[in-house]
C-alpha cells in the first residue's frame, strides 16, 4: 500500500516588481534624507563643524555602497574574467568611473547645500533627452516619436524651472538670466551623466555590470576623498569616525544604500527593461513628495510649472517604451522566447537613464 505524498505549501516568491518599487520610495527620498541629516549634524556643530557634512555622508555612503556590491557581484572579480578586460578597457573604465563616482556626486552634493530637493530632482530629468539626443547622433540609436516628443517636453519642463527662479542670493548672471548657482551645478551633474552614459555606451557594454560597479564605487570614493582634501585641507574628513556621525549613518547606509541597493538589484534581476523602467520614471514624483513630507518644501511656482512638463515628457516617454515592449514581445512570442531581463550593464543603465540622485 503505497502512502499518499503530502502537499506541501510552497510559498510564492515575491515578485520583482516589488523590491523596484520599494527601490524607488528609499531612491526618491535619499535627496531629502540627505539633506534632513546635514540639518540634524548643523543642530550639533562639534568646535564648528558639521560633523554630519555632505562629504561625509557622500564618503561613509559610497564605503557602504561598495560592501553591499561587494557581497552581490565580488563572484565576477575573478583572474579569467578579469584578464580579458585590456588596457583600453580599464583606461575608459577609469576615466568614467572618476567621472560618474566622484564628479557628478560630488556636484550633486555640492547642489543640495545650494538649492531646494525639488529643483535638483527636476533638473536631473535633464539626462533623458540629452542621452537620447547623443545616442541618436553619435551611436545611431533608433527612436520613435513618443520618445522624442517625451524628451522635448521634460527638455522644456528643466529649462522653465531654472529659468523662472525667483532672485536670490545663490544665483549668478549668464548673459541677462539670473540662473542659481545649485541649479547650474546640478545641470553640470546632469551633462557629466550623459557623458558617462554615452562612452559606456560606445565602449564598456561588454564589461560585466558587477565589475564596473564596484570598480567604479571603489576608485570613486578614493578620488573624491583626495578631491576634498586638496580643496578643503586634510581637517575636512576629521569627523569621519564621530560616534554622532555614524548613529545616523548607520540608518542612511542600512535603509539608502544597503535595502535600496539590494532592492533595486534584485528587482532589476527578476524585471524587464520596460517593467523597469515604469518603476524608474516615478523617482522624481517620490522625491518631490518626500521633500514636501521631510523638510516641508512646497513646490514653487517654477517647479509646478516645470514639474508639470516633465511629467508630461515622463508619460510620453513610456507610451514610447511601452509600445517597443510590445513589439519585442510579439517577437519573442513568434520565436517563443522570454523576454529578456535586465542583467546587463547597457540594460541597467538604459533604466537608470534619467532617474537622478539615488543616495550615492
Amino acid at each position: 500500500m503505497t502512502r499518499p505524498r503530502r502537499k506541501y505549501l510552497h510559498i510564492s516568491k515575491i515578485p520583482g516588481q516589488i523590491y523596484l518599487w520599494l527601490a524607488i520610495l528609499i531612491f526618491g527620498a535619499s535627496s531629502a534624507v540627505t539633506r534632513k541629516l546635514t540639518q540634524i549634524g548643523a543642530q550639533h556643530f562639534m568646535d564648528g563643524r558639521n560633523p554630519i557634512s555632505l562629504c561625509n555622508v557622500l564618503f561613509v555612503g559610497n564605503l557602504c555602497a561598495l560592501i553591499v556590491l561587494l557581497l552581490i557581484y565580488g563572484r565576477q572579480w575573478n583572474q579569467a574574467t578579469l584578464q580579458q578586460l585590456s588596457k583600453k578597457d580599464w583606461f575608459i573604465l577609469t576615466t568614467v568611473a572618476i567621472l560618474s563616482g566622484a564628479i557628478i556626486p560630488g556636484l550633486i552634493f555640492q547642489a543640495l547645500a545650494l538649492t531646494e530637493v525639488n529643483n535638483i530632482i527636476l533638473v536631473g530629468r535633464l539626462e533623458l533627452p540629452l542621452t537620447m539626443a547623443l545616442s541618436v547622433w553619435l551611436l545611431r540609436e533608433r527612436v520613435n516619436r513618443w520618445d522624442v516628443m517625451g524628451a522635448l517636453a521634460a527638455f522644456l519642463g528643466v529649462t522653465l524651472t531654472i529659468l523662472l527662479q525667483p532672485p536670490g542670493a545663490g544665483m549668478m548672471n549668464m548673459g541677462g538670466l539670473g540662473v542659481g548657482i545649485g541649479e547650474l551645478l546640478a545641470t553640470l551633474a546632469a551633462l557629466g551623466s550623459v557623458a558617462a552614459t554615452i562612452i559606456t555606451k560606445a565602449w564598456l557594454s561588454h564589461i560585466p555590470l558587477g565589475i564596473f560597479s564596484i570598480f567604479r564605487t571603489a576608485l570613486g570614493t578614493v578620488v573624491f576623498f583626495l578631491i576634498a582634501l586638496v580643496l578643503y585641507g586634510r581637517d575636512h574628513f576629521q569627523d569621519v569616525l564621530s560616534p554622532f556621525l555614524w548613529q545616523w549613518m548607520l540608518v542612511y547606509g542600512a535603509v539608502i544604500v544597503v535595502l535600496g541597493q539590494s532592492f533595486w538589484l534584485k528587482g532589476l534581476r527578476a524585471s524587464t527593461v520596460s517593467e523597469a523602467s515604469l518603476a524608474g520614471s516615478f523617482t522624481p514624483i517620490v522625491g518631490i513628495m518626500a521633500a514636501y513630507l521631510v523638510l516641508g518644501e512646497a513646490p514653487t511656482f517654477a517647479q509646478y510649472v516645470g514639474g508639470s512638463l516633465v511629467l508630461v515628457g515622463i508619460f510620453l516617454s513610456q507610451i514610447g517604451i511601452q509600445l517597443q515592449s510590445d513589439l519585442l514581445a510579439a517577437a519573442l512570442r513568434y520565436r517563443k522566447t522570454a523576454p529578456k531581463k535586465v542583467n546587463s550593464l547597457p540594460a541597467e543603465q538604459k533604466v537608470e537613464t534619467g532617474m537622478g540622485f539615488k543616495g550615492i
